[in-house]
């Protein structure tokens, strides 16, 4: 999204408009606030000719202009930033869903920088990144005193040149990973059949996301037929992305109502962003998966889902990133990135430095299978006990070796086995409140 700018020059003549009609009060108080901001002004021209005149080696005055201006736009929060031509065309790239580096969204946080998370099937997830890592060296220099852009420009370089990365884990002590840079291409949209349950992974918000969802439930749909019992949405570590990709995704598990609303500086500039009649999957039980690595984009429809209770939310709790970046171009073929608005989920609540708390907490844990020395009794052993009325001793024990081969097979991923019972019980219950 792209908001219309206002050049200094307009905005003061807009000001002395204002004021024409307004009590001598506010036009004095107008007046002294343009009398200050003139005078800043002319202090940072003062320095800068200083700086030009008198260092000990001439400076380049288009690095010295860019660097008083990310250093106003960072001072602000930690995601709005100047970006140079070079930069700007880069995240353009990013947002069409391929783009060159380590595959790892990143923010900063005590001057260090933080993980969102590493971004599925690229070099830093396969390296082991995590959310929440801390990454305080770059090739063994300090990233303190690095603006965000700064820190990501050295982290990208040439396709097949390493990296290496001093990283921070909660529980353990610092130590470096290496990672190989590599062409990303995000497939923003995964999906698969589980048993009788679509699983539909969305990895980021790029111009790709509506198009492949809808195409990841028709692929399900014809895989499963009429043996779907539901879907599970899954939002982990998916740093999140366009709004207006965030908004579709929204719209297509709702028929009504608001998704998500923006509200900025001015009251009168506020969005809200509404549903559309249509459920891509016709109100099926649907679970959503988010945790500490779901941010913006992930949130909104996560909260968006769960106000409405078309969803019900498992996981752990969100990263809390509830603001609005606009991209503002800026002569030179620049732009910055400032942050314009707030976004707050249906029912009122904004998530930012909060995040979404999932309706059933679930931890990522390992699975273990409890075994016991001692010898287990059942019906079977009773003196006296029934008959089993033809049924195969041999074939239920072959039956139960096969089920735990199959599980000693597959990694098991502890919230997703959870989200899939879940679907499981809804799918019963759903089925005898018909009968009934």
């Amino acid at each position: 999204m792209i908001k219309r700018m206002i050049s200094p020059f307009g905005a003061l003549a807009i000001a002395l408009v204002v004021t024409l009609g307004a009590s001598p009060v506010f036009a004095v108080d107008a007046k002294k606030n343009d009398e200050e901001t003139y005078r800043l002004l002319a202090l940072f021209g003062d320095v800068f000719e200083r700086v030009r005149a008198e260092y000990v080696e001439p400076p380049s005055e288009e690095e010295m202009i860019e660097a008083a201006i990310t250093g106003m736009l960072t001072s602000l929060d930690p995601h709005s930033s100047f970006l140079n031509a070079k930069n700007f065309k880069d995240m353009q790239v990013n947002t069409r869903g391929e783009f060159g580096g380590l595959g790892i969204q990143v923010t900063m946080e005590g001057g260090y920088i933080k993980v969102i998370s590493p971004i599925d099937d690229t070099p830093a997830f396969r390296a082991g990144i995590e959310a929440g890592d801390i990454v305080t060296h770059l090739d063994g220099e300090s990233v303190q005193g690095l603006t965000l852009t700064e820190a990501v420009d050295r982290m990208r370089g040439k396709v097949g040149s390493d990296i290496r990365m001093t990283v921070v884990r909660e529980g353990r002590e610092p130590f470096d990973v290496s990672i190989t840079r590599a062409i990303i291409k995000i497939t923003s949209v995964r999906s698969r059949a589980e048993g009788d349950i679509g699983y539909i992974r969305i990895t980021s918000f790029n111009e790709q996301t509506d198009v492949g969802l809808k195409r990841a439930v028709e692929k399900i749909n014809d895989e499963l037929g009429d043996k779907i019992q539901g879907y599970v949405l899954d939002l982990r570590n998916n740093p999140g992305g366009l709004l207006d990709q965030a908004v579709a995704v929204s719209d297509a598990f709702l028929e009504r109502g608001e998704i998500v609303s923006t509200r900025s500086r001015n009251p009168e500039d506020t969005q809200r962003f509404n549903a559309r009649e249509g459920d891509l999957i016709e109100g099926m039980p649907l679970v959503v998966l988010i945790n500490g690595g779901s941010a913006s984009a992930s949130e909104i429809v996560a909260g968006a889902l769960q106000d409405h209770r078309r969803a019900i939310v498992l996981g752990t709790k969100s990263f809390g990133k509830g603001s609005v970046q606009t991209i503002m171009p800026v002569s030179g073929n620049g732009a910055m990135r400032l942050t314009t608005a707030r976004y707050y989920t249906p029912s009122g609540r904004s998530i930012q430095a909060k995040g979404v708390d999932p309706d059933i907490e679930v931890k990522q844990s390992r699975i273990e299978e409890i075994s016991s020395n001692r010898p287990r009794r059942s019906e079977a052993d009773l003196r006296g006990a029934l008959d089993t009325s033809g049924s195969s001793e041999t074939e239920t024990e072959g039956a139960e070796t096969s089920e735990t081969a199959e599980a000693e097979e597959k990694p098991q991923d502890y919230q997703l086995l959870r989200a899939l019972d879940l679907i499981k019980g809804l799918a019963i219950m759903s089925r005898q409140a018909k009968v009934e």
